[in-house]
């Protein structure tokens, strides 16, 4: 139990006068003297909330509310940081504090204090509340299914259109499933169907829930909010489908309305099971460690939904580990190598798409197989991801979490074969500066490259023929403005992976090495 969350605290009547907690309010997990008085507050529709950050929005406190049932009333008090929310029954405030009890509630990635009041209603006075009750006004429309008058200066909202939603996901630096999706969405109602896809190179999904009320609360709530840390974040639109047609269930497509689906043949050969970090016919798993659904929490602005380190997201998602996320090594497995093709050096080029690469070795006793070692466990977990089930030199590559913490160096001399070698001290590494807008341009593995630093003079002709020399065909190009950068498509995935193991950091003279990555954009 979390020991943040404060539950069940009494104060005195004058609470709503002076706005101001007991210096001994009390968190769940308080000693035994304060958990006989916890018993002894009685629950109320009525909630306290305490610790807000600063810039916090009606909204963004009415959102904590909103999974739990109909919020009737809210008093902001800025100036304190707190505010009181009253929802439609007891029941709902008493299930709000309970799951807020278990985890930890959170705005803005900022933890806070939910707890209940000891007033039974809250009155509030119009005039000086003004905007918050127009934002309830809204939201009520929303929990109504009718549209709120227009003279509060509140905006329109229509009768919800469909109970789908059509789900984009940007800057998706980490595996998001359709597990993921369904514990999030499911906050706000049933969810009946999922069926999840890459479309430009975007992952998407289409979401349909029992009625279209909790689709316009999940979209009002969920929009613009991010699933990890920093990334990953929701795009939400209702669909102009009404009704999804689910045929398999898979780690693709869910209808769970009918266990009995079958799972389709051929799905673990599918390209996108990169995009979505799950390995070969495995479903990801959230009940170890904890669950999934113990982990969630709804933060709200530049946070994060889910306070998962990215890392452990990216390993549950993968299915490789639980999702405890501690002690994930950065050290990665790669099997099922072209042994006459591969280098030390191209693994270096593929795997620094996704990380900054320190060691490789290939095994001396098994030259299909090497270990990769990156600077963290995320990097590991967000390369796996990306290349497991790519195919590198005419193989399908496996990628797995290695059990070694490190990649041991040869003693001087007795690596003859040169199958390991160092790259600690690297220029070429993408990510050593904090910041850097390389982190937000890691993609998976695509027929189009992205291309920067090309010299003055350098025309398409030129990047067209160098590009078709490493054994493929270019099917488009376009320039960017500057004509330093551009992008280049080739025929397929594995040509584009060919194409820039042997292109990245290619000198083009005059001090100019070309940098090659893969792109989301198409042309």
């Amino acid at each position: 139990m979390d020991g943040d969350v404060a539950v069940g605290v009494k104060r005195g009547s004058d609470e709503l006068n002076m706005y101001s907690s007991s210096p001994n309010s009390m968190t769940a997990n308080g000693s035994d003297s304060k958990k006989q008085r916890l018993d002894e507050s009685p629950p109320s529709r009525v909630l306290h909330i305490r610790k807000l950050p600063n810039e916090v929005t009606e909204t963004e406190v009415i959102a904590l509310g909103l999974p739990f049932g109909k919020v009737t009333n809210i008093l902001m008090l800025k100036g304190k940081n707190q505010a009181f929310l009253e929802l439609g029954t007891e029941e709902a405030a008493i299930t709000m504090v309970n799951y807020y009890t278990a985890v930890t509630p959170q705005v803005r990635n900022t933890p806070v204090f939910i707890q209940y009041s000891n007033h039974k209603e809250l009155k509030t006075d119009s005039a000086l509340n003004q905007r918050a009750q127009a934002v309830l006004q809204a939201v009520s429309a929303v929990q109504d299914g009718s549209s709120p008058s227009s003279d509060q200066g509140v905006l329109e909202l229509a009768p919800p259109p469909s109970p789908v939603l059509r789900i984009i996901i940007d800057n998706m630096f980490y595996p998001v499933t359709l597990d993921v999706l369904q514990q999030i969405f499911s906050k706000f109602g049933t969810v009946m169907k999922i069926i999840t896809f890459t479309k430009n190179n975007q992952f998407q999904a289409l979401l349909q829930f029992s009625d279209p009320v909790n689709a316009q609360q999940a979209k009002l709530s969920l929009d613009g909010q991010n699933i990890y840390n920093s990334c990953c974040t929701l795009r939400i639109d209702f669909s102009k489908l009404v009704n999804l047609n689910v045929k398999y269930n898979n780690d693709k497509s869910r209808d769970y309305t009918r266990p009995d689906l079958p799972t389709g043949d051929g799905e673990s050969t599918n390209k996108d099971h990169s995009l979505l970090g799950t390995p070969s016919g495995a479903l990801a798993s959230y009940s170890s460690g904890g669950g999934y659904s113990s982990s969630l929490s709804l933060s709200q602005g530049g946070g994060a939904i889910s306070p998962l380190s990215a890392a452990a997201a990216a390993a549950a998602a993968a299915g490789r580990v639980a999702l405890s996320g501690s002690g994930v090594s950065g050290v990665l497995l790669a099997s099922n190598l072209n042994e006459e093709m591969v280098t030390p050096q191209s693994l270096f080029t593929l795997f620094g798409v996704s990380g900054d690469v320190q060691r490789v070795k290939i095994l001396y006793n098994k030259k299909d197989s090497a270990l990769i070692q990156l600077s963290d466990g995320n990097q590991a977990q967000l390369a796996m991801s990306h290349l497991n089930g790519q195919k590198v030199f005419g193989k399908v590559m496996r990628v797995t979490l290695s059990k070694h913490q490190t990649v041991a160096l040869p003693r001087e001399g007795l690596d003859d074969q040169l199958l390991t070698k160092d790259f600690s001290g690297s220029p070429l590494h993408r990510f050593k500066k904090p910041g850097s807008k390389n982190f937000q341009n890691i993609f998976p593995p695509s027929a189009t490259l992205h291309l920067s630093n090309i010299r003055d003079g350098v025309g398409e002709d030129d990047l067209r023929r160098l590009f078709s020399n490493s054994g493929g065909t270019v099917k488009a190009f376009k320039f960017f403005q500057d004509r330093k950068m551009a992008l280049i498509q080739m025929s397929s995935v594995e040509e584009a992976i060919q194409a820039l193991i042997d292109l990245h950091n290619y000198d083009m003279g005059g001090n100019h090495h070309l940098k090659v990555s893969f792109s989301k954009s198409t042309i």
